[in-house]
């Protein structure tokens, strides 16, 4: 159990600190996991050490093992990458060197922390034994009911527990229970995945028969017969419990006397000394409220494999009788496979399961329809492959071809379409050429409107702004249509505004004056001035033709006006 964090409640951890504690098992599955084993073996087979470089690579070769002894570059990026996942600490050890070489070699020195020596050594655990079938040790249910026997007698005495006494029968306890419920897990993790098979022969199952009515069926009587036993004692001592835990903590506080001096250090108790250890180990012997005792598991676990034996049986039973199980002709085969060479495995494969090269058609696809590369064959579209190629693989059409369709009447309708298009769009520019310079006072009809604004954002993306001491100006802001004689000029007239309007409601443009005007006629914005005339300003707009050049003097046009 652990202790309290700061203010944060008793177990809760923030993801930050998760995340940090598991990427210590990053190296595991890292490209380089054999090098990172082997050096963090070495850590774990020294206490409060802290390693350079070359202590390593000396510890490293005195070891052996299949995997080479990394060159010191090498190992040195090893063991920073051990420091970031949270494997390794840097040490802080003074280093006190004779020379600057030997100063290099040692300055960088690294210690095992405690998240990364628990990795490992539950990493080493798994290796060694994985796989193997491992004992229940049910002898120590016996001690574990003993015990809390003794443990229900100290308490209900008079004058209390000895704390000392108290203490070394809850501690060694606590180690005897956790040893049996290891071995039970481990025990049936490995039942459930032998019986998972079912392709056990005759001899495996015999085994595995006299394992499960022998063997599993002794386990689950002596844990029925105890649990009873076992959860009377756990009421017994449970009234006592908060006494007996505070008069041992005074007797012996421990590390955990941490917790108080230092609020922010993280304490993990030994097992017992916590009232939440007792509820775990009522709740594994004593059925309670919505949970199922862990004693009723293990029945329910032993009925699931006696119904796998008997799944099992009855396979059995079928290939007695003619349904002969596949298994030895398909690892024949596979091992057929594995010494072919490429051509014989086509043809192993093509004698054994029917299975041909793949005919290619040669269909032509849609044109209007192209399928990229990365879309799969299950969710692509489907080929129209025709009737005579499907069925008898002939290519030769058959039969009076059919006539060629008409087109006439469609490819008149959709030039008329085009026809009425091209006027709709003529009469609109003719609208934008007579509403120039005073696209405020005119209502545009909705074909004119979309015009404009078709050359609006063509001219504004053709415009090359300028900055220079009043703002920035506008250059080469023009759009035009050919077919339609029409070209639109726009500018930047800071503190002005253009108010375009139409049936379709009122677009107002700050800053910016529109002219429409025809091809034909000089670009707004860029007249050739008579001799002796001023040049206008840059950006400045220039009058319509045919409308008079104000003078040097006069008021310019109010907002919303627009030159042509």
């Amino acid at each position: 159990m652990e202790g309290k964090e700061g203010n944060a409640p008793q177990g809760r951890e923030t993801d930050a600190d998760d995340w940090q504690r598991l990427s210590a098992y990053a190296y595991l599955s890292a490209p380089e996991r054999l090098e990172y084993i082997a050096v963090m073996r070495v850590f774990c087979g020294t206490l409060l050490a802290d390693l350079s470089v070359p202590d390593l690579i000396g510890k490293l070769a005195e070891r052996g093992g299949p995997q080479a002894v990394p060159d010191a570059e090498t190992l040195t990026r090893r063991l920073e990458e051990l420091v970031r996942w949270g494997n390794l600490l840097r040490s802080t050890h003074t280093v006190r060197a004779t020379s600057i070489s030997e100063y290099q070699r040692s300055r960088s020195r690294y210690q095992l922390s405690k998240l990364g020596e628990r990795v490992q050594r539950d990493a080493d655990e798994v290796l060694s034994g994985a796989d193997a079938a491992r004992e229940v040790s049910s002898e120590l249910l016996a001690l574990v009911d003993r015990g809390l026997r003794e443990i229900a007698a100290m308490a209900a005495a008079p004058g209390g527990a000895d704390p000392q006494q108290a203490l070394e029968r809850i501690s060694t306890l606590f180690v005897q229970f956790t040893g049996f419920a290891d071995s039970v897990r481990d025990f049936y993790a490995y039942l459930g995945q032998v019986l998972a098979r079912y392709d056990l022969d005759s001899a495996e199952y015999q085994g595995f028969k006299e394992l499960l009515l022998d063997y599993v069926q002794a386990i689950t009587e002596d844990v029925s017969f105890r649990a009873p036993r076992i959860a009377a004692h756990l009421d017994a001592v449970r009234p006592h419990l908060p006494a007996l835990l505070a008069r041992i903590d005074e007797h012996t506080a421990g590390i955990g006397a941490l917790a108080g001096a230092l609020p922010e250090t993280r304490v993990q108790r030994s097992r017992g000394r916590d009232l939440a250890d007792w509820e775990g180990l009522r709740e594994w012997f004593a059925t309670g409220g919505a949970h199922s005792s862990q004693v009723d598991q293990l029945r329910d676990a032993t009925l699931r494999a006696l119904h796998s034996l008997l799944a099992n049986a009855k396979r059995m039973l079928r290939s007695a009788s003619g349904e002969m199980s596949r298994r030895k002709d398909l690892l024949r085969l596979a091992a057929w496979f594995d010494a072919a060479e490429p051509e014989e495995a086509h043809d192993l494969a093509v004698a054994a399961f029917g299975l041909y090269g793949a005919r290619h058609l040669g269909v032509a696809p849609d044109p209007d329809g192209s399928v990229p590369a990365y879309v799969s064959w299950w969710t692509g579209p489907v080929v129209d492959v025709p009737v005579a190629l499907r069925e008898r693989g002939s290519r030769t059409p058959r039969g009076r071809a059919a006539a060629a369709e008409d087109h006439s009447e469609q490819k008149h309708r959709l030039m008329e379409q085009a026809r009425r298009q091209a006027a709709a769009r003529r009469s609109a520019a003719d609208e934008l050429r007579s509403a120039s310079g005073r696209f405020d006072q005119v209502r545009l009809g909705a074909p004119a409107m979309r015009l404009l604004l078709e050359l609006l954002t063509t001219a504004l993306g053709n415009a090359r702004p300028h900055q220079d001491a009043d703002g920035f100006l506008l250059h080469g802001a023009q759009a035009a249509d050919a077919d339609l004689g029409i070209r639109l000029t726009a500018w930047r007239t800071p503190g002005r505004s253009t108010v375009l309007r139409s049936v379709d409601g009122d677009l107002t443009a700050d800053d910016l004056t529109v002219a429409v005007e025809s091809t034909s006629a000089p670009a707004v914005g860029e007249p050739t001035p008579a001799v002796g005339e001023p040049t206008p300003a840059v950006g400045e707009p220039t009058p319509a033709v045919g409308e008079p050049t104000p003078k040097v003097g006069e008021p310019t046009p109010e907002a919303g006006e627009a030159s042509a």
